[in-house]
């Protein structure tokens, strides 16, 4: 059988005056007639074919149908007005869209993103993570944070963190390959290596840079990114070549521990880019604030913790 959907006033009538078992007051709370809530009650009786108030000699009372409907009615007039209030309240809250590679999001930016949202609770920060550069012209983008040198026109571009690379493995590795007193050492247990990346040094490099010259690889495990080969570095599979924005927390917990106080910089660093019409915008103004000050904490604590972590690996 079907059921016509009666007016929202009248079902207002009916939850006040099921509250107020009074039509009176139902009334004054509706700022209508006493007549006119009387009328909407017997509109949705004849609606439904439903007798939803008794009416003794004194006072109200709702039949057996009234009390199964009016708390149905009643909570979906409270939903409706929360629901509302909700909206209405996010009206002009439009998110910020932040654009980056995967790698970065996961190892750098998702354990501190809270304490953004601690600061900045009417900011919802929106994450996408893309390899290739995005267009701020044609995507839905107002940041990134990009991988590069920093020369990007037209666009504003503000330093974050310098990358520096260096060996790394797990406690437990080292336990088990003592003595790795020198860099030469690393040639004889498994090295964790990454599909070529021109842009950040390899083994080679870093073989080098140790003074270790024409070092020989043998041939080992290839990843496709950096978080690969330190997830198999902490699963105690050989020694990676960490990039120190990717390390910072998992040598802070002691998953990992560094070998060896030798690095090579990167020729590459991390910047946040944004067109320059919205640079000065509140949102982005406080987003990248509190990037430079975590930036800079995660610069100290590396600056802290990389001589405790290369003397731990060398005691073990």
């Amino acid at each position: 059988m079907p059921f016509h959907n009666p007016p929202f006033a009248a079902l207002r009538a009916l939850e006040s005056a099921a509250r107020h078992l009074n039509f009176t007051r139902a009334a004054e709370e509706n700022n209508v007639t006493q007549s006119a809530v009387s009328h909407q009650i017997r509109h949705l009786e004849e609606l439904w074919g439903l007798k939803l108030f008794d009416r003794p000699s004194r006072g109200l009372a709702l039949t057996r149908n009234g009390q199964m409907l009016a708390p149905l009615v009643r909570q979906f007039i409270d939903d409706l007005e929360a629901t509302l209030e909700t909206l209405h309240a996010d009206v002009g809250r439009a998110p910020l869209r932040v654009d980056m590679l995967q790698s970065f999001s996961v190892k750098w930016l998702v354990p501190r993103l809270g304490r953004f949202h601690d600061q900045h609770p009417e900011v919802d920060v929106w994450i996408s993570t893309h390899d290739e550069l995005v267009d701020f012209s044609s995507q839905n983008i107002d940041v990134a944070i990009r991988l590069g040198h920093g020369d990007y026109p037209g666009l504003t571009s503000t330093l974050l963190l310098r990358e520096h690379v260096y060996p790394v493995c797990s406690p437990e590795f080292a336990d088990r390959h003592a003595p790795l007193e020198t860099p030469a050492d690393l040639l004889d247990v498994p090295l964790l290596l990454r599909l070529g990346d021109p842009a950040h040094p390899n083994w080679e490099d870093w073989f080098k840079e140790a003074g270790v010259g024409d070092a020989v690889l043998t041939e080992g495990t290839r990843f496709p990114d950096t978080n690969m080969a330190l997830q198999a570095a902490m699963d105690g599979q050989g020694v990676a070549l960490a990039r120190s924005a990717h390390v910072g927390d998992d040598l802070k917990a002691g998953r990992l521990v560094r070998l060896f106080d030798v690095d090579c910089p990167s020729s590459v660093s991390y910047y946040l880019v944004c067109p320059e019409a919205a640079a000065d915008k509140p949102k982005v103004a406080a987003f990248r604030d509190w990037l430079l000050a975590e930036a800079e904490a995660a610069q100290q604590e590396y600056d802290k913790t990389a001589g405790a972590n290369v003397k731990r690996a060398q005691a073990s």
